[in-house]
């Protein structure tokens, strides 16, 4: 089985495909407390020139944090999320979010991270640092 520390600089996580249901968004409404309208109304969030709902960014990052630690195991922590809202979300839009080893230390690992819409627009970007577990 290969450690964390096998892994080399520019290597590549696997791909994380998510698309976000407004079942989600409401959960994640009522888990977090944030009713904000923007998310819920479909009415409310086109008067604000949205367009229609948005889903919440920290549901968005929460996605990304789940793809670093379907990779990381238990081998691992995240012990620091660094990340950059760019464009909104929509329920429906399908958002791949990728990773890769941008610089290895004795025992951690820095990463590159990126999440990109169905339209090819970045939506999030950001650095993660693993720690490795003894």
């Amino acid at each position: 089985m290969r450690s964390l520390l096998d892994y080399e600089v520019y290597y590549r996580l696997p791909i994380k495909e998510w698309v976000p249901t407004h079942l989600q968004v409401r959960q994640y409404a009522e888990a977090s407390g944030d009713f904000n309208p923007i998310h819920l109304d479909e009415n409310y969030a086109h008067q604000a020139g949205l367009g229609g709902v948005i889903v919440h960014g920290m549901l968005t990052m929460a996605q990304m944090s789940a793809m670093l630690t379907d990779w990381i195991g238990h081998e691992g922590t995240i012990s620091e999320l660094a990340v950059r809202f760019e464009n909104v979300v929509r329920p429906g839009d399908t958002i791949k979010f990728y990773g890769y080893v941008k610089a290895r230390m004795k025992n951690c690992l820095i990463l590159d991270l990126e999440a990109f819409n169905d339209k090819m627009a970045r939506v999030l970007s950001g650095l993660a640092t693993i720690s490795v577990n003894p």
